[in-house]
């Protein structure tokens, strides 16, 4: 089927029987967006433009840079945009010139306005502002009609009589003198709070032109108000700019004051999600073709018990489907994997197994789960563990940065240890790691190797120097390593109630080097009934660093 083009399109929203909108965008980013959300046209703000420039709106951005911008924008986006055109950037050479530059772009149509060169944004003093002549405006309306080569490009006439204060007839006045140079549409400008001059130009306007509005001052007004008034098509000129101003300043705000970025990073667009509105994944197509396929990533989950100490809510299902905040534990986990392109989530079950229908998750089973413990479940799991494979358990909650800097690790075995111990005594908690190097917080620091990690302390032990928080990965040989050593230690009649701790003292006794990322907080595991509180405070971001909880 035939696609029209993109100024056919536009002037299809002019015409349109019912009322349009089109949003503001300001860039090739913010264009995507608003397309995304469902709009059928952009409109191209001069307000916004120069601000993302970081000048005023006064023509201190030139045409040509507002030009190449829309080139981004168009190129970023399958629908019409209707460039916020100024003055035209002069007089009816420039405005003639425009609208060729315009037209190889790929934009659709030009609003320009009856002010004089260099304009001012018309909620500055806008009654102070004087209006050009307007045979003058009619030779620009002309000009950019005879300069454009697709008969759909719209030129759309903005009539600033009511914002200079000059009244509602010279404003009908100037209106039709422009629909009689050959415009498209006509767009009538207000800076009152109420629409009441607007509709009464729509009145008196009776439909002769398409009529485009600019309720920015009077958004108030319900948008039925402006069916009612055959209005052709709404602008919602500047809230995409507004909102992202909102939205930077606070988060500019916080760090500033926390000195981390810890805390917003969970609030913030993933940089995942930011690949994908500049097209990454057209790349990453490409690469498939072009390139040898990279090693993908998985994740082995061990979530076969039913949670010691929870059982007043785990009838119908194990620990991990339970409620934390809006989505299961078990979701939660998956949809940090996937946040990370980890995408192949193997979940080892054993209780209620059957009640884990996550989608995209493959469930293997422990059976003998009863009588069985941790490296049990992982050797369940054995095919599920590829070249490069996290394995943790299935009651944590974590900040995203541990995973994303666990996978950025080098090496073959590597664990994540918590550096700040608990304030209670330490030997009442279990997964305690001495390591080779204690955790120095510097930035630039040599590698540090897992020495030991026990279950619980004995008395006479050093001090740790963290806790392992269940969670590791394997890649390259360290995959071999671990299946070796899985398959040693099932030869010991002890091997059902073996933990994956032991896996890693064993690692470490055979020589194998297992490296560790120091983490400080900002992790949760959930064994209590007063867990599921913290961790829905946890997950909705409303605590700075987790203590983890004790093992009864």
């Amino acid at each position: 089927m035939h696609l029209a083009s993109k100024s056919a399109r536009l002037r299809a929203l002019l015409d349109s029987s019912q009322l349009e909108f089109i949003t503001e965008a300001h860039n090739g980013i913010s264009a995507r967006i608003v397309e995304e959300a469902g709009f059928k046209g952009i409109w191209a703000s001069g307000l916004a433009i120069s601000a993302q420039f970081g000048v005023r709106d006064n023509n201190e951005a030139s045409w040509t840079q507002v030009v190449d911008m829309l080139e981004f924008m168009a190129d970023a986006t399958s629908i019409p945009i209707l460039l916020d055109g100024d003055t035209g950037y002069g007089n009816f050479n420039n405005t003639r010139r425009l609208v060729k530059k315009l037209e190889q772009r790929g934009v659709a149509g030009v609003c320009i306005e009856d002010k004089l060169f260099p304009k001012t944004n018309s909620f500055i003093e806008g009654a102070r502002q004087p209006l050009c002549d307007i045979d003058e405006f009619c030779g620009k309306i002309k000009a950019g009609k005879d300069s454009q080569l697709d008969a759909d490009f719209c030129v759309v006439a903005r009539v600033e009589a009511l914002v200079a204060g000059w009244g509602l007839e010279e404003a009908l006045h100037r209106a039709r003198s422009y629909r009689e140079a050959g415009a498209d549409a006509i767009l009538i400008h207000s800076a009152q709070s109420q629409a009441a001059e607007v509709l009464a130009f729509a009145k008196r306007w009776e439909n002769r032109l398409p009529l485009v509005i600019v309720p920015t001052k009077y958004y108030s007004t319900p948008t039925e108000v402006f069916r009612m008034a055959g209005i052709s098509m709404v602008i919602w000129a500047n809230h995409m700019l507004r909102g992202a101003v909102a939205a930077m300043r606070g988060i500019a705000q916080k760090i500033q004051t926390t000195q981390t970025i810890t805390d917003v990073e969970d609030q913030i667009a993933p940089v995942s999600e930011i690949f994908r509105l500049q097209g990454a994944d057209e790349l990453a197509g490409a690469e498939k073709r072009y390139f040898a396929a990279g090693t993908s990533r998985h994740a082995v989950v061990l979530a076969a018990t039913r949670g010691r100490g929870l059982e007043a809510l785990t009838a119908d299902c194990p620990k991990v489907m339970l409620s934390i905040g809006d989505k299961p534990l078990l979701q939660r986990l998956v949809d940090e994997f996937k946040s990370q392109q980890v995408h192949h989530t193997a979940v080892v079950a054993g209780y209620k197994a059957e009640t884990i229908d996550l989608s995209g998750v493959q469930v293997l089973r422990n059976p003998d789960y009863m009588t069985s413990g941790e490296l049990a479940s992982l050797a369940c799991a054995r095919e599920a563990i590829r070249e490069d494979t996290v394995i943790t358990y299935g009651d944590l909650l974590f900040r995203r940065y541990i995973l994303r800097d666990l996978l950025d690790m080098r090496g073959e075995i590597m664990v994540v240890v918590d550096s700040e111990l608990p304030r209670a005594a330490s030997h009442d908690y279990r997964d305690l790691a001495w390591c080779s190097r204690p955790d120095d917080h510097a930035l630039f620091h040599e590698d540090v190797d897992l020495l030991r990690v026990a279950y619980h302390a004995n008395v006479d032990d050093a001090q740790p120097s963290g806790r392992w928080i269940g969670m590791l990965r394997v890649a390259g040989q360290g995959r071999e390593w671990l299946l070796e050593t899985m398959d040693d230690l099932r030869e010991r009649a002890d091997f059902a109630s073996l933990g994956v701790t032991d896996l890693l003292n064993h690692l470490i006794e055979k020589g194998r080097r297992v490296k560790v990322l120091y983490i400080h907080g900002h992790w949760l595991d959930v064994n209590r009934m007063e867990d599921l509180s913290r961790a829905s405070d946890f997950a909705h971001g409303q605590q700075r660093h987790a203590e983890p909880s004790r093992e009864p």
